[in-house]
């Protein structure tokens, strides 16, 4: 096996690589090549069936995505007006683009300062095609403000800081082997793919005849595949029932509390929550039945059978996090853990919504060198403190751009921004209320954009760079979630164009900014490094050359990797990375926050758009957004064979749409105040009465009347963000109408 093998066609080559896309899995491909083009794709090898790494039907369609016929290939110059089509575009040279962008971060910084500078970037996760050359020169050129958070899993990462002071709470795929039962809270992994080897593991798990309940307003691909029984729940009401499981578990001394003893502190305070003692209320199961809409019978029978079954796996998830009280949903879900002493136990679970394991993690640790930023010199930490109000001084939450923009420092931002440089990632669909952020990407002077189409934010760009995708460069790539394996990704065919990677377009702008020997090494000689540098990589990959050859390398474990298993066997020697040194279900650094919507034990908390809100009198339905099958967000757009699987619909359960008198496949209206779009029905039992969903990610197209007509769900959303960070997407209220 090599990196360039002959097919059987004559003349045709093969040659190994994988997506660096934000995709949930990180899938060896094998991109036959005739002629220096891309004739098909094909999936892993790998002889061992046990352990082949599938790719998904997003797999399988790069080579309609890259090959595209709205790819960018040359620098862009705007002529007409912001936000509207190619139309608006001239080509220009590389040399005259940047330059204009050189002059005008001249021009910006000399009359308003650096800090007007606004600078972001993703999309691409690799270790040396990043924009971290672009924050580099951008730091030498004095500066920039920028955003914090993660928009999927700021509420996740909050919630396993608070309890465990880490963010690898996952285990291995292979050891959902181990459990007896397994509860998919949330998760749903078939659209989502949490792994490469997730779905597969899930296949084995269910013919082994491991119980898997799924508990969701939807019945998903997931449900409907793997779940013995599909629980409805009402969304935003999770943590409630979370609640009332533990009310059972502590009624019926079904906790294991030698575990908790040993292990935790602060169970004593979450008890008298639970039990009412602390505010009067007592959280029985027929308490949160009326909340989430889950009969009391089946909470208590869930709750015994969760808190006597050992080892029993209960994984939460990122999207119902992405909520108004989103972290609650998941210091809930630990606590429960704790309570059946399922953390770091094989066949168990940590929770924490974040299923990641440090293998195959290791190349975030990768990239070339970078430097502090000016603009922040003096503030906290990023990550210094729980206190959200503290992380915030000197950066914009993620969820809140477009308010920074349009209101600056008289709205309590850290800046006035004047200028943006956004290195893709496309902010105005992936970000709340999309028609707020067609005003703010307007009102300033001058923006850059960088991406390998022209996104929805990309138009509103004055200069656009067009960028490689991963198959036009070699990198170094790493598995999402669960690994544990790493994978190289090697050059297929040559840039489209004149095509650049981010790496080369920071390199360009350093140069053009005069910054001598800013980067002297090669794409070849930075890899080589990489590994080189970083101990954990030579601990596996001995040789650099066979590992580029073979495209991957699997790491040869004896056992599956368990969240906290030291924490747990030897807990003298391992202590958790809290103040306590223990999981912490009371937290003292929350408690000194003071704030009475962000509790130090975990709690149910009705915020923002629920289902009783006096707003649900106008719009009654509450609205989902989850991520797609056949997109990475917005990346994959308009990929015929994609669209063609799952055309895109607003789901509408058959009695919220009989009352409005909907049909099947017609035309509706999806609204609320912040905005309107044009999308058809799909009237399904799969989802509940009283719920909507639609999948993010798609393009941004508004009428002349500002109705959307491309099904960015992201119009509707709020730009709120809970107590803990989380971009509060899910916390929403829509009406629907025939059109």
């Amino acid at each position: 096996m090599s990196m360039q093998e002959k097919d059987s066609r004559e003349d045709e080559t093969i040659v190994r690589c994988t997506s660096a896309i934000d995709c949930g899995g990180r899938c060896p491909l094998r991109f036959h090549v005739k002629d220096g083009v891309i004739t098909r794709i094909e999936g892993d090898d790998f002889p061992d069936p046990e352990r082949q790494l599938r790719a998904c039907l997003r797999g399988r369609a790069y080579r309609h995505w890259i090959y595209h016929p709205d790819r960018l290939k040359y620098p862009l110059k705007r002529v007409g007006e912001r936000g509207k089509g190619i139309s608006e575009y001239v080509r220009i040279s590389w040399d005259e683009a940047m330059d204009t962008v050189v002059r005008e971060l001249k021009r910006v910084r000399d009359t308003y300062g650096n800090s007007s500078i606004f600078f972001t970037g993703g999309g691409h996760l690799g270790a040396l095609h990043t924009v971290g050359p672009l924050s580099k020169a951008l730091c030498m050129f004095g500066g920039y403000t920028t955003i914090y958070g993660n928009i999927s899993s700021e509420g996740p990462v909050w919630a396993v800081m608070t309890s465990y002071g880490d963010v690898m709470v996952g285990h291995s795929r292979e050891d959902l082997l181990n459990s007896r039962i397994i509860i998919m809270w949330g998760w749903d992994p078939v659209r989502m793919i949490s792994g490469t080897d997730c779905v597969y593991t899930l296949t084995r798990a269910k013919e082994a005849g491991i119980k898997i309940y799924a508990i969701d307003p939807r019945c998903t691909h997931s449900v409907a595949t793997f779940a013995d029984e599909w629980i409805p729940i009402i969304p935003g009401t999770d943590a409630a029932m979370m609640i009332a499981m533990a009310y059972v578990m502590i009624k019926e001394n079904l906790q294991d509390q030698a575990f908790l003893d040993k292990y935790t502190v602060g169970f004593d305070k979450f008890r008298d929550y639970v039990l009412g003692i602390e505010d009067g209320v007592e959280k029985t199961p027929a308490w949160a039945s009326e909340i989430c809409g889950v009969p009391a019978k089946r909470i208590e029978s869930l709750a015994r059978e969760y808190a006597t079954t050992k080892p029993a796996c209960l994984n939460d998830c990122q999207g119902p996090a992405r909520a108004a009280q989103g972290e609650q949903y998941n210091r809930c879900a630990i606590t429960l853990t704790a309570m059946t002493g399922n953390i770091g136990k094989p066949g168990g679970s940590a929770c924490g919504g974040l299923m990641g394991i440090p293998y195959g993690h290791m190349f975030r640790a990768a990239g070339i060198p970078g430097m502090k930023n000016p603009v922040e010199e003096g503030g906290p930490s990023v990550r210094g403190t729980l206190d959200l109000k503290l992380r915030l001084v000197t950066r914009i939450h993620t969820n809140k751009i477009f308010d920074a923009i349009l209101e600056g420092k008289a709205g309590g931002y850290p800046s006035d921004l004047r200028m943006a440089w956004l290195a893709g990632g496309s902010i105005l669909t992936q970000r709340g209320d999309v028609n707020k952020g067609d005003r703010a990407l307007k009102s300033l002077e001058f923006i850059v954009a960088q991406d390998p189409f022209l996104s929805p934010t990309a138009r509103y760009a004055d200069i656009v760079f067009p960028v490689s995708t991963f198959a036009e460069k070699n990198e170094l790539t790493r598995p999402w979630p669960s690994g544990p394996y790493f994978t190289f990704a090697n050059k297929v065919i040559e840039p489209l164009g004149e095509c650049k990677t981010d790496w080369e377009i920071g390199n360009l702008l350093a140069e053009k900014l005069g910054f001598k020997d800013f980067d002297n090494n090669t794409e070849e000689e930075w890899l080589r490094l990489f590994i080189k540098q970083n101990p954990e990589y030579a601990t596996y990959i001995k040789d650099y050359d066979e590992f580029k050859r073979e495209g991957i390398y699997r790491i040869q474990m004896e056992e599956p990797y368990v969240a906290f298993r030291k924490q747990i066997e030897d807990p003298e020697n391992n202590p958790f990375n809290t103040p306590s040194g223990k999981i912490e279900i009371f937290s003292q650094r929350v408690a000194d926050i003071g704030n009475p919507m962000c509790p130090p034990v975990p709690k149910y908390i009705p915020d923002g758009e629920h289902r009783r809100h006096p707003l649900s009198k106008t719009y009654p339905l509450q609205l989902l957004s989850p991520h797609p099958r056949v997109r990475a967000h917005s990346t994959l757009q308009f990929v015929d064979w994609l669209e063609e699987v799952e055309p895109h619909a607003v789901w509408i359960n058959p009695a919220d749409a009989e009352a409005r008198g909907i049909r099947n496949g017609e035309l509706v209206y999806v609204f609320n105040d912040r905005g309107k779009l044009a999308i058809k029905a799909w009237v399904t039992k799969r989802i509940i009465p009283g719920v909507v969903s639609i999948y993010e990610g798609k393009y941004y197209q508004p009428d002349e009347e500002g109705i959307d007509r491309g099904g960015c769900v992201n119009i509707l959303t709020p730009d709120a963000y809970s107590p803990g960070g989380a971009a509060a997407l899910k916390t929403c209220l829509v009406q629907v109408a025939r059109s």
